[in-house]
């Protein structure tokens, strides 16, 4: 089992020290073996039974592949439940995006599946079951997954920070991850917050140098409001997986960042060069700070300064044309009715409190069951998102990008995503250009809204 202590990060951009998360790359010449397992781990207040990753006593590794290098990963599923593996926010071909029944039939223990795919964009994605989603998520199964740029920006060290919280009880086993109220509402928070599965972890990097932070939200509920150190030289580089074209303020705890469940931010922070000297990075929790990581100026100064990192290339993402775009209304909000969904192979829920259009999703097993929006290949669309409830919902499209454009709640900064988080009463329009064919899942990414109804998939053909 990882240990709590630091230790000196050595050289280099993926170097590693205790209870940062260690990287599986992957290539084009190999296949990247994944295994799913039951499995324990210590929190800090005894041993957790119950977790779910792939590795015995860890969390899931990071996964780091090439940009446009054919990459293979081999998924065997290794737990009683049916799973899939979906692959957040990477542009990929529909039968490798993992989603039970609309692309592919659910995984039994002991079978397994090969993903094969060349990502067109370098940047911060995940990775996460897609079946029996919210227990094998909320008992662990989520990794973060680094498609690295073709040209190295020049970071003396890169960390990715995997925000994931968990529902112990006082024996430190799990409750429930699911509860109705919570559903209902804004969903089932974890009482422990854990990055990287610590519990406020710090880690020792080099003084004076430059640390690429990669934070990714992968909780099945919890919605981060993230506060910065003031004193820190930094700047956010990247937003979920591609580079900022609008700027996006350093966040603060007078005006925290959202990072919704799915979202991802990248920070590129200078070192102090006084050894010892720590930087905290925060959440904001009931109007406290809760500590999620904090990095420790270690060794000699390198001297370095942020003018030194090369800008990250663009991602090849089309432009849409906005004065030819096709306007498509979606409304999100409560369930007008209490159909049991069938999920065939990936559970059963019995509940449903949300909509997309007033229509409950019926279910991945469910058959007769349509796209809430029929779309032609290439085109480009204007979707104007409608909340209806007073409940935020991180609305996320797979293996699409998509630009926001404007909202009732006030300016957007207009930097690529696969997830908007789509807050209280809010109207919000994206733009997007319709290039990948398939059916494609659409739905909250607070997996008990998805779970609950708030879900469907958009045709491309």
């Amino acid at each position: 089992m990882l240990s709590r202590r630091n230790i000196l990060l050595g050289a280099g951009a993926t170097a590693l020290c205790a209870g940062a998360l260690p990287s599986l790359r992957a290539s084009a010449s190999t296949v990247v073996d994944i295994r799913s397992r039951e499995t324990a781990y210590d929190f800090g207040n005894g041993l957790t039974q119950g977790l779910v990753s792939t590795r015995d006593g860890a969390p899931p590794p990071v996964l780091r592949l090439k940009q446009h290098e054919l990459t293979t990963f081999r998924f065997l599923n290794g737990v009683d439940d049916y799973s899939t593996m979906h692959w957040h926010g990477i542009r990929l071909p529909n039968a490798m995006d993992g989603v039970p029944y609309l692309t592919q039939f659910p995984q039994m223990r002991g079978e397994s599946y090969d993903y094969s795919f060349a990502s067109p964009d370098a940047g911060t994605f995940w990775y996460h079951p897609h079946c029996v989603t919210m227990r094998q998520m909320a008992h662990g199964l989520t990794g973060i997954l680094i498609v690295e740029e073709d040209e190295d920006p020049g970071f003396d060290l890169d960390l990715p920070l995997n925000l994931k919280d968990f529902r112990l009880g006082d024996d430190a086993q799990l409750l429930d991850y699911f509860t109705p109220r919570g559903a209902a509402r804004g969903g089932t928070l974890g009482n422990t917050l854990t990055t990287n599965w610590q519990v406020a972890p710090a880690y020792n990097v080099p003084a004076g140098g430059l640390v690429r932070l990669r934070f990714a939200a992968t909780d099945t509920t919890r919605i981060y409001r993230l506060a910065f150190p003031a004193q820190a030289q930094g700047q956010i580089i990247a937003w979920d997986g591609h580079p900022v074209n609008d700027p996006i303020p350093w966040p603060s705890t007078e005006a925290p960042l959202l990072l919704g469940p799915g979202q991802r931010v990248d920070v590129a922070v200078r070192v102090p060069d006084t050894e010892g000297e720590v930087l905290d990075f925060n959440g904001i929790r009931g109007g406290n700070l809760a500590p999620l990581a904090s990095i420790r100026a270690t060794g000699i100064t390198r001297g370095r300064a942020l003018a030194e990192l090369r800008p990250l290339a663009p991602n090849p993402v089309a432009e849409p044309d906005l004065e030819r775009a096709e306007l498509i209304e979606l409304k999100f909000g409560w369930s007008p009715d209490g159909m049991i969904p069938n999920y065939g192979l990936c559970g059963i829920q019995q509940y449903t409190f949300w909509s997309i259009n007033r229509a409950p999703w019926p279910g991945d097993a469910a058959t007769g069951t349509g796209p809430v929006a029929n779309l032609k290949l290439g085109q480009s669309y204007v979707m104007r998102l409608q909340n209806e409830s007073p409940n935020s919902h991180p609305i996320h499209l797979h293996c699409m990008t998509f630009k926001p454009l404007r909202s009732t709640l006030g300016p957007v900064a207009q930097n690529w995503t696969d997830t908007y988080l789509l807050r209280k009463s809010e109207v919000a329009e994206i733009a997007f250009v319709a290039d990948n064919p398939g059916d494609w899942a659409f739905h909250c990414h607070v997996i008990e809204h998805q779970k609950t109804g708030l879900a469907g998939f958009i045709r491309v053909s």
